[in-house]
């Protein structure tokens, strides 16, 4: 009896096939990735509103977003609920974490087991020399210097 993972993961008969697959997993990668940074993203927004409102007076009116509608309570009542949702995102990211690395492996031993090889063209590699060229220049911003 083969699992339904085993069904859905059969051989690849070709290159073809094994460059597909190897494609569909690079971009479950970049997905996860992304949505880790979004998540990241909405966790440090908790964190600055949490800062902002804890100094507070707790029975300070305060406005709160649930669901596309805004809600009228007070810093007493929304700072628990942003700190468990914040709460809610971060273990989130810790399971995206443990699935990227998963994904990660996953990927090793594939590119392991069919020798995959990343080959840049010319262009690629020009455009991360230009990237790394562009990186060491910058603008120094501040007062005028007097040449006595």
């Amino acid at each position: 009896m083969a699992s339904r993972a085993e069904g859905e993961r059969k051989e690849p008969i070709n290159e073809q096939a094994v460059a597909n697959m190897y494609s569909a997993m690079r971009s479950e990668l970049n997905q996860i990735y992304s949505k880790i940074t979004e998540l990241e993203m909405e966790a440090s927004e908790h964190s600055l509103v949490m800062n902002a409102i804890q100094p507070l007076d707790p029975s300070r009116r305060c406005y709160r977003m649930i669901g596309g509608v805004l809600v009228e309570r007070t810093v007493k009542e929304v700072l628990p609920a942003v700190q468990r949702n914040k709460e809610g995102i971060e273990e989130v990211i810790a399971r995206l974490n443990e699935a990227l690395q998963k994904k990660k492996k996953e990927m090793t031993d594939f590119e392991a087991k069919y020798k995959i090889r990343i080959t840049r063209s010319d262009n690629e590699v020009k455009d991360e020399g230009a990237r790394k060229e562009g990186s060491a220049q910058g603008v120094l911003v501040g007062p005028a210097a007097s040449s006595e």
